[in-house]
């Protein structure tokens, strides 16, 4: 991957290094990570709300990026990341990650939020 994507050796995933700076609408967050080639690699998605949490250290305080000390990845910023998690309670929310405190919680459709692509998995959303 041209050391443009990071292998979590403990689930098997392999993670965009730098995830996208921009936010993007719910509705493009899915295509913004199809549309990807990194490492000169198609094939991201975005990630499922259990994969997306198991990069939060709970020890790092907020404001973040709640990532464990000497983490490989670069330009994560402390704020919303989305799932590919529908939220099944309120059909105007999906489920994502705050990583200024390394909570999982509803967002808001109605507002752009930032993507992180992951490979592999056997995650079909």
């Amino acid at each position: 991957f041209n050391s443009d994507a990071v292998l979590d050796k403990e689930t098997g995933l392999v993670w965009e290094k730098s995830p996208q700076s921009t936010a993007v609408s719910s509705s493009n967050a899915r295509l913004a990570c199809a549309n990807k080639a990194i490492g000169g690699r198609k094939g991201w998605r975005l990630p499922a709300l259990p994969e997306l949490t198991s990069l939060v250290d709970p020890s790092v305080a907020s404001p973040g990026p709640t990532l464990p000390p000497g983490h490989p990845f670069l330009a994560v910023q402390s704020a919303n990341y989305w799932s590919a998690s529908a939220h099944a309670d309120n059909a105007t929310l999906v489920w994502g990650v705050g990583f200024s405190n390394g909570v999982a919680l509803g967002v808001s459709k109605a507002f752009d939020q930032r993507v992180w692509c992951v490979r592999g998995g056997m995650n079909a959303n």
